[in-house]
């Protein structure tokens, strides 16, 4: 009996980690589609060679350009490494990203890590972070966890920097490129730091981090994820009762159309490989899609505002629901349960990621009987809480670290009122 108990926890294992002995092979040279959005990067991002079929192996290394550097960084460095696919068959694939290490000497045992999640930049290889660089409120952000004394490791995501689609908002996708980049930089052997984790992420790296926090036990047993900490939460759980689903958030006709077009053509076509995306979309569509495909979120945008483009309703020529109707069950997260304390930063002007779907997902966590500390903050849009959250996600942090669990609101939650207008005078807060 015991024996067979043995194989079948073997058995579990190889499954979460990425399937049976046979999915664990290598997987084929990465295929690069400039139709689609890959390609326009150095050299580095390009893997000319199978890709290992185990998950979190640190492949190539080499110095960031000088302008990545942070006042408390004593090193930044671009990485690639092996992570596994969450669409489709759930292959080996290639991701990129950077790790950002502290000044100072080393703690014993090596510096605890932040394992962050960007926010939205775009579907194309361009909007690698690790390539066009950070914004000024990331760089802020980050270099406040290095004066803290942690080590950042920033993954990309799956298909951002590197060739096939980034499955946008797709939360299975995005935690095993963070979960494996933490595993590459702890096996890399290069570095100093510790298997110490805390998942930090903000808007799609909110979700995104929610999603590794939620998949870490199944997935990476081996890493010691000890906390999550998140500003902007975008996510769906299927178990919350839902308070705000306004059609601006859930529908692509009806929402931004920037948005629209990321969520059409990085999340749907990610799904939906085999569409035809210029099929779905008028003349206006198909100008923005080019955008899409060759800049990022902000050239996206911009195009938008340019051609007087009020929603997605306004870029496609018929329904999307063929390919979109996938969209919900793949970004909704299972249930609420949580295996580590969870630190929630909503800002009450945060108009981007709204502040009901936040206010549903702690319920969500709480009712499941997670450790969830939420903070909210008056005036403060959803660029502006990133960093304005750092007072309290810090003291949180330190307390699960040090072994002290950190103080838990879940039973006294209150909804959010009406959407404020954003603060004047703060820093960042658009």
């Amino acid at each position: 009996m015991a024996s067979k108990f043995r194989f079948a926890a073997c058995a579990l294992v190889a499954i979460a980690v990425g399937g049976s002995a046979r999915a664990a092979a290598d997987g084929p040279v990465p295929h690069s589609d400039p139709s689609m959005g890959d390609g326009g990067l150095s050299a580095f991002y390009d893997w000319t060679k199978p890709v290992p079929g185990r998950p979190g192996q640190l492949l190539r290394v080499e110095p960031a350009p000088a302008d990545r550097m942070l006042p408390h960084a004593a090193q930044v460095m671009r990485i690639l490494y092996s992570s596994r696919s969450g669409v489709g068959s759930g292959g080996p694939v290639i991701v990129s990203g950077e790790i950002l290490l502290p000044k100072g000497r080393p703690p014993a045992g090596g510096w605890p890590v932040v394992a962050w999640a960007h926010g939205t930049t775009g579907f194309a290889d361009v909007c690698a972070p690790s390539w066009q660089g950070r914004d000024a409120r990331d760089n802020d952000y980050l270099d406040t966890w290095l004066s803290r004394g942690f080590a950042i490791v920033a993954t990309d995501y799956e298909g951002l920097g590197t060739p096939g689609d980034h499955p946008y908002l797709l939360w299975k996708s995005e935690a095993h490129s963070i979960l494996d980049s933490a595993r590459a930089v702890l096996r890399g052997g290069k570095y100093p730091v510790r298997n110490e984790i805390v998942l930090v992420g903000q808007s799609q790296g909110a979700g995104a981090a929610l999603g590794a926090a939620w998949l870490a036990p199944a997935y990476a047993p081996d890493l010691h994820v000890k906390a999550a900490v998140l500003t902007g939460l975008v996510t769906g759980i299927a178990t919350a009762k839902t308070h705000e689903k306004a059609e601006s958030y859930s529908n692509p006709a009806k929402m931004a159309a920037g948005f629209a077009m990321l969520r059409f053509a990085g999340t749907d076509h990610a799904l939906h490989p085999e569409a035809d995306l210029n099929s779905y979309l008028t003349e206006k569509g198909k100008i923005v899609l080019q955008t899409a495909l060759h800049g990022c979120i902000h050239d996206v945008f911009d195009k938008v505002k340019t051609m007087g483009i009020r929603d997605g309703g306004e870029l496609f020529s018929r329904p999307i629901e063929p390919i979109d109707r996938d969209m919900e069950p793949n970004f909704t997260l299972p249930n609420g349960r949580i295996t580590m304390p969870v630190f929630v930063g909503t800002g009450l002007a945060d108009a981007a990621a709204g502040t009901g779907g936040q206010y549903d997902a702690v319920k969500a966590m709480c009712a499941a009987g997670s450790h969830v500390s939420w903070h909210t903050y008056p005036g403060l849009s959803h660029n502006g809480t990133v960093n304005g959250s750092l007072p309290d996600s810090g003291p949180f942090v330190a307390d699960v670290l040090s072994g002290h669990m950190p103080a838990t609101n879940c039973g006294s939650l209150v909804q959010p009122g009406p959407l404020q207008t954003p603060a004047k005078g703060v820093p960042f807060n658009d």
